[in-house]
């Protein structure tokens, strides 16, 4: 077993990193590039790109829980750094696009960027749907961040004790994430402007 001062002295780390992420994700969200004149192309090529993450990241998930299940930590390690960097690469593609592109309404089926009466009225209640899921993705999104992060660092002090403890409360949480990741993009998808 590791010194307990690894959790300790990452424990600052992970209260920043946890602090800043969302910041940065919410202040570069308003951020659009060809308000500063840039002139970029939108990269409306993204969101089934970063959806698919989401997707893989969830079967990696769980993938990696069944690893550790059968007593194969090597592979479990792996795939869980593999599910990190695929959540990193979520946030820089979904950021990426949301700097170059305007936001889609769900429901503007003409693409005018304004959910008419008409259009309103064709979701009904879907669109309520659509908001409960996107709100509980957004917001465990925050969430996870600091979840995830002190149960890799309770693994690699090799406090197991503490790492499983709070490992069944992050894999939930983190499975729930990725799985309306794609929820979100298949439900949205269709009032992409193309």
């Amino acid at each position: 077993m590791k010194d307990n001062s690894l959790e300790t002295k990452y424990n600052k780390y992970i209260i920043a990193v946890s602090i800043v992420i969302p910041l940065v994700v919410a202040i570069l969200f308003g951020v659009k590039l060809k308000d500063f004149g840039f002139d970029v192309e939108p990269l409306s090529f993204l969101p089934p790109i970063y959806a698919t993450t989401n997707g893989i990241t969830a079967i990696v998930l769980v993938w990696a829980v069944m690893a550790i299940k059968n007593g194969k930590a090597k592979l479990h390690e792996r795939l869980m750094t593999v599910a990190i960097a695929l959540s990193l690469a979520f946030l820089v593609m979904y950021v990426a696009y949301h700097m170059t592109s305007d936001s889609t309404k769900f429901g503007d089926s003409n693409h005018d960027g304004v959910l008419d009466a008409i259009e309103s009225a064709k979701v009904g209640s879907l669109r309520f749907v659509y908001f409960i899921i996107l709100i509980t993705h957004i917001l465990l999104s925050i969430v996870i961040i600091p979840l995830v992060l002190i149960t890799y660092v309770r693994a690699l002090a090799e406090r197991f004790d503490r790492h499983r403890k709070i490992a069944k409360i992050t894999f939930p949480i983190w499975l729930y994430v990725a799985v309306t990741g794609v929820v979100v993009y298949l439900m949205i998808s269709p009032y992409y402007a193309h």
